[in-house]
């Protein structure tokens, strides 16, 4: 039985994206994440206007009219959602925790793919993959994602984003778009990260809190790592020391953005104090442009 203000929370997610998707996404999704190719699906009596390519030379022949081979788009995608479950993300200045717009996000890719009859699957990790949901259709199967998503607790609080890009390479038979949810704040992910994205469509989400882009002017303020425990008090009513962090956020942002270029991985950035579908739409006609 799921507890009533888990429910709630699923109803309000899926009310609210499938609102996003149908008034914003709607064809967006579709013209962005194309199916693997062409299937034939049959033969037909040639038309005037009919690429002349498309004739099946046998048919005509033993048929003595010109007949066309009618091709359709192989639609159906596997969706992958990996996703940072690590201490670091029970973060938030803001309204929401970097979990919470992480699960937002993916419930909003969730029910565009599911519109298109797309499989959607789901790896939870910390320092270790917690949960594997194998890739499946239908609403009812979206919905246990996001469930997973909302109530999820992990058992561990660092982060190992390689171990993760391993495991799902390892149990990967088909190409899949995947989308890498996290902060990224660990180390060692590059490699597995670059050898995963030759073989799959990746695309690096990164979730970020305004705080860690700059810090207000309220004095003495303590900082804990939330992985590690460790603490740091600073002076935020030193003004050199707020532009020593705002440069510091700027850098990280600057380096994120280098490294999954020269990877060849699409990169979006979403914050938990902004309105990510505006950014997710942009993203999507880039990557349209491009591709």
């Amino acid at each position: 039985m799921i507890p009533k203000e888990l429910a709630k929370k699923i109803r309000v997610l899926q009310i609210t994206t499938n609102k996003v998707v149908n008034d914003i996404l709607a064809g967006e999704y579709k013209s962005v994440f194309k199916g693997r190719g062409m299937e034939f699906e049959e033969v037909r009596e040639y038309s005037p206007g009919d690429d002349i390519r498309t004739i099946d030379w046998n048919v005509t022949a033993r048929t003595g009219k010109p007949y066309v081979k009618r091709y359709v788009e192989e639609r159906e995608l596997t969706i992958m959602f990996i996703v940072d479950m690590s201490a670091s993300g029970e973060f938030g200045s803001v309204n929401k925790l970097k979990n919470e717009m992480a699960a937002e996000l993916c419930a909003l890719l969730s029910f565009s793919a599911v519109k298109n009859n797309d499989k959607v699957g789901l790896i939870l990790f910390t320092d270790r993959v917690e949960k594997f949901i194998p890739p499946k259709k239908g609403t009812t199967h979206v919905l246990r994602v996001i469930r997973e998503l909302l109530s999820f607790r992990p058992r561990k609080t660092n982060t190992d984003i390689a171990g993760a890009l391993d495991y799902f390479g390892r149990i990967a038979s088909k190409s899949a778009v995947v989308f890498l949810v996290s902060d990224f704040l660990a180390e060692d992910f590059e490699k597995p990260m670059s050898i995963l994205g030759k073989k799959h469509d990746l695309i690096a989400a990164t979730i970020v809190d305004p705080s860690e882009k700059s810090l207000p002017d309220v004095g003495l303020l303590e900082l804990e790592d939330a992985e590690t425990g460790e603490t740091v008090i600073i002076d935020t009513g030193s003004s050199m020391v707020r532009k020593n962090y705002r440069r510091l956020g700027e850098e990280q942002s600057r380096r994120f953005r280098n490294l999954f270029s020269s990877m060849g991985v699409d990169h979006i950035e979403i914050r938990t104090d902004r309105d990510y579908v505006p950014e997710l739409v942009k993203f999507f006609r880039i990557r349209e442009r491009r591709y």
